[in-house]
């Protein structure tokens, strides 16, 4: 069946099949979270964004094949109640925005700046730090070379509007000019989006509403 995006908390994860690159999601935790489980086709070799929640779960999402890396889009623990778990388990090199390091369950074995790369197998994901939501976090983008990027972005946009900022207006302005400048301004339409919590969408879908969410204020 083609790729949805459209998973449930205990429900069968779906899988987005790339020419380079194999990207499972599954639904985990209260909170409904996505997990993102990549995996070079060259080499094996994965990496999970965010380890939200029940262990169990990401471990048989991971298999036998075994972790490189963990990247945390941000500090909310919501995003994070696995990770102790599957780093125990695997070993996996730890990533996350490098202002929203502190007060994760692990130390992060590499702090993330805008621009910085995180490599696995012969895949290349770029960081883009967004400020907002919270003051650390990252995006994640991959300029899939066969086709159109793919941008992971944590709770920094959904399908409707950017993330949370708590009825801050300068967090809001904040996360909206980043994602505007650093998302939507650089990648086209087609980009693919996954976000932290519930459906997919695209930056093409999206694109048309940026003035109305800057003018209602969330």
């Amino acid at each position: 069946m083609a790729y949805s995006g459209e998973v449930t908390v205990g429900g069968t994860p779906d899988v987005h099949e790339l020419e380079d690159l194999i990207i499972t999601k599954v639904a985990v935790g209260p909170m409904n979270n996505n997990a993102y489980v990549l995996r070079c086709r060259a080499t094996d070799k994965q990496l999970m964004i965010d380890a939200a929640n029940e262990p169990a779960t990401l471990l048989d999402v991971i298999g036998s094949d075994g972790l490189d890396a963990v990247v945390t889009t941000h500090q909310h623990g919501d995003h994070w109640q696995g990770l102790r778990e599957v780093v125990a388990a695997t070993g996996a090199r730890t990533y996350a925005g490098r202002a929203d390091t502190v007060g994760l369950p692990v130390p992060t074995d590499v702090p993330l700046d805008d621009g910085d790369t995180v490599s696995f197998g012969r895949i290349t994901l770029t960081a883009r730090h967004l400020v907002g939501h919270t003051p650390g976090s990252v995006a994640l983008v991959y300029d899939d070379p066969h086709g159109h990027p793919h941008v992971f972005t944590g709770d920094c946009l959904f399908p409707g509007g950017v993330g949370n900022t708590h009825d801050d207006p300068a967090a809001f302005a904040s996360l909206l000019d980043g994602v505007t400048k650093k998302i939507f301004d650089v990648l086209p339409d087609e980009t693919w989006v996954y976000p932290g919590h519930g459906n997919d969408t695209t930056l093409g879908a999206e694109r048309p509403h940026l003035d109305e969410w800057r003018e209602r204020g969330w």
